[in-house]
């Protein structure tokens, strides 16, 4: 099977439906993310902040290129990791892009209590998430699987994921 790439917008569940498809299939998990703070030695909020959203992206597309030529693996990238073409391009070649989705209330609650979220540090983070969804709707729907986790548990949305991947894969 090929590799499984998790992108959707924060607070989809990427982390934790991650979690449980690496175990269940005995892959090796990456987090884009954390990946990106490993390299620089500094936190994503602290490149934003210093640097700004353009040169993490640039980053972001680095670091991409290196774990789309993995094998056996659990991919789970950052929320706009989709804005970029050659992001797709190079995790497609070697994965499975899945795409997890949910409301913009749902992804406000999961995410409402954590800072770490620096495109969420505004007056209105409802409002924020809302329009940067649907900015980056047309990205997403560039995943070969869409899934939605609103009402879901992570453990379905593996199974679910785990399913859908088989079915595409024996096309």
């Amino acid at each position: 099977m090929k590799n499984i790439v998790l992108t959707g917008f924060m607070g989809t569940g990427k982390t934790e439906v991650g979690r449980i498809l690496s175990r269940r299939l005995g892959y090796v998990l990456v987090d884009a993310d954390a990946e990106i703070e490993k390299e620089q030695g500094i936190t994503i909020t602290e490149i934003f902040k210093q640097y700004g959203e353009s040169k993490f992206r640039e980053i972001e597309a680095n670091i991409i290129k290196k774990l789309s030529e993995m094998k056996n693996a659990v991919i789970s990238t950052g929320g706009g990791a989709v804005l970029r073409q050659e992001n797709m391009d190079n995790l497609r070649k070697n994965g499975v892009i899945i795409c997890l989705t949910a409301s913009p209330e749902t992804i406000f609650n999961r995410t409402s209590n954590n800072n770490d979220r620096p495109l969420l540090q505004v007056e209105n983070p409802l409002q924020k998430i809302r329009e940067l969804l649907e900015f980056r709707k047309p990205y997403y729907e560039k995943a070969d699987i869409m899934i939605d986790t609103e009402g879901k548990s992570p453990i379905e949305v593996a199974e679910e994921i785990i399913e859908k991947v088989k079915t595409l894969c024996k096309q």
